[in-house]
């Protein structure tokens, strides 16, 4: 087995310390005492993360954000399963076509898509709602829930699907003890990337945003608007420490090499 010479590791230690960099500066600017930004160089505080109690509306930004996050998810796989599975097994005329339109959220840039959406909804009476962030999300998070379950289901051996239809499966059985569990890594990964992609949209939300209505990204966007204390940093190395504590957790109850690698860890 080759090793990485002396310039890759270099180049890998350096990519490293770039990427871990700004979470490491903002996570240290959290902790300070000062009412400014400043690094915590003689003591450390946990004054802002106490102040974030004293603003209700990041805390219900933040559970809007779950909850859109989950919900346009398991939305856009219930699209998404169907249309990967059409389009793996079957030859039909337009499939290109198709496949190019469900993945073209991705080519428009999200603020064609917030002008877009705000100028449907406002027509349809729907700004300012949730149904409205939903629908968005939905439409926004959909390639990428497509593309994850559409690799799952062009890699799939169809021949334990024969095997169970020769046994007498039906199509609903056949679906869920057979089909379902063989894409269940790349529908996993997909619902994963979308969640991860609703949660951190702010250029399209902030033009569907109402007061009540806010996701987290949205509700710090507006924050450092008028503000330049340290709050909004107590509040993403919050948002930080949850997210490892979420991806500890699915990779002891599930494996996040079956999430990233599309496989399943058999060393488990």
């Amino acid at each position: 087995m080759s090793r990485n010479g002396p310039v890759a590791l270099i180049f890998h230690t350096l990519f490293v310390i770039f990427m871990v960099a700004p979470i490491v500066v903002v996570c240290l600017v959290a902790f300070t005492p000062e009412g400014y930004l400043s690094l915590p160089t003689s003591s450390f505080s946990l004054r802002w993360f106490r102040t974030i109690a004293a603003y209700p509306e990041f805390i219900n930004a933040f559970w809007t954000s779950l909850w859109i996050g989950a919900v346009s998810s398991v939305v856009a796989l219930l699209f998404a399963v169907p249309a990967a599975l059409a389009i793996a097994r079957h030859q039909f005329r337009g499939r290109e076509a198709l496949s190019a339109l469900f993945l073209s959220p991705l080519m428009i840039p999200h603020v064609v898509l917030g002008i877009a959406f705000l100028r449907f909804f406002t027509q349809t009476g729907l700004s300012g709602t949730f149904t409205a962030l939903l629908i968005a999300h939905v439409v926004v998070v959909f390639p990428f829930a497509l593309r994850l379950t559409l690799a799952a289901a062009t890699g799939m051996d169809r021949s334990v699907e024969m095997a169970a239809v020769s046994l007498g499966a039906n199509n609903w059985t056949l679906f869920r003890r057979v089909t379902l569990p063989l894409i269940l890594p790349g529908v996993v990964s997909g619902w994963a990337l979308a969640f991860i992609q609703s949660f951190d949209e702010v250029t399209m939300t902030v033009f569907l945003a109402a007061p009540g209505v806010e996701t987290l990204p949205v509700r710090m966007f507006l924050y450092i608007q008028d503000n330049i204390d340290p709050l909004v940093t107590s509040v993403s190395a919050s948002v930080i420490v949850i997210t490892m504590l979420a991806l500890i957790l699915l990779d002891r109850f599930y494996g996040l090499e079956r999430v990233l690698a599309g496989h399943s860890d058999r060393g488990r």
